[in-house]
């Protein structure tokens, strides 16, 4: 059964001068303050739409990596995903990089690498943003 969510941004004034805020709708979590500066400059406590995206990508790849290693029979106990998307004001996004650090027992390194490199290529996230290029740096604790 297919699920949407959804999240709603309201802004006033210029892109430059202008604020808005964005809401987590389906999940009623919050809302979060936006501006141009939060975007291209510093946040100072407010959000921007490249940081929501790496939250869900984080969320995503980790979850993929969590799938693949448990139905390869070796269950990870953590995994632990950063994102960076980063923003050029003018050109857009430029790269995102994908740090992930996971123990998972019974499996090697080179094992862990190649399952968080299917988790990069299969989360849905990623594979909504392949016009982007996505890095992936693993990182095995055993």
């Amino acid at each position: 059964m297919a699920t949407t969510r959804t999240a709603s941004a309201h802004w006033e004034g210029s892109l430059m001068e202008g604020a808005g805020k964005v809401t987590l709708d389906s999940s009623g979590l919050g809302a979060y303050d936006v501006t141009w500066a939060s975007r291209a400059e510093e946040p100072n406590g407010r959000t921007s739409p490249e940081e929501l995206i790496a939250a869900a990508h984080s969320t995503c790849f980790s979850m993929a990596l969590s799938h693949a290693l448990a139905q390869a029979g070796t269950p990870p106990t953590t995994i632990d995903t950063n994102a960076e998307v980063t923003f050029q004001p003018g050109t857009g996004i430029t790269g995102i990089v994908l740090k992930v650090t996971g123990a998972v027992p019974g499996i090697t390194a080179e094992q862990f690498q190649e399952a968080a490199e299917g988790a990069k290529e299969g989360c849905p996230v990623s594979q909504a943003l392949k016009a982007v290029p996505i890095t992936l740096e693993a990182t095995f604790a055993e």
